[in-house]
């Protein structure tokens, strides 16, 4: 594959070279005055387009509990906050926040109750592998999960456990 290059001129010692051809075709002034307008006219609706606000989303209210119901008799509890390092992998650590939703007549002491549920959740929690908590299933078994051992350590007295926060670190 040859490239062929152009022929220069013969040039001799102190003769300066020829100057470069004129460029044909420069933009002229009114060329230049009709791209400025038409991009400031872009740009002015886009403007435009980005100053309108969003509509309103629709709000949804979320049930405390899945029948929608809250039983007049219950109480609510804050539990301590969990901490611990999580089964797979060992250096990501979770919080968790907890309430749990009981019934008043039965429950005396709920500090107890919830010291005991949260021993049990914080040994479960020990056992999670990341991907368990990974996306909205995941976190939906998650709660699924500590609302069941809720239940079985309190011996049904806990109707629910309400996750306020769960932290993966």
């Amino acid at each position: 594959m040859a490239i062929e290059l152009p022929e220069l001129p013969e040039l001799t010692p102190g003769e300066a070279p020829p100057p470069p051809p004129a460029a044909s075709g420069a933009p002229s002034l009114l060329q230049t005055v009709l791209a400025t307008l038409v991009v400031t006219a872009m740009a002015a609706g886009m403007g435009a387009l980005f100053a309108v606000p969003p509509p309103p989303e629709p709000t949804v209210k979320a049930d405390p509990t899945p029948g929608g119901v809250v039983p007049a008799a219950s109480g609510l509890y804050e539990m301590p906050p969990i901490v611990t390092n999580i089964g797979s992998p060992k250096d990501t650590w979770i919080r968790l926040e907890a309430s749990i939703v009981f019934d008043v007549k039965t429950v005396q002491h709920p500090e107890t109750l919830a010291e005991d549920i949260a021993g049990d959740e914080l040994a479960y929690l020990r056992t999670v592998a990341l991907a368990q908590v990974e996306g909205p299933i995941g976190l939906e078994n998650i709660r699924q999960d500590l609302n069941e051992r809720a239940a079985i350590r309190s011996g049904g007295k806990v109707s629910e456990l309400v996750i306020r926060t769960l932290v993966v670190q």
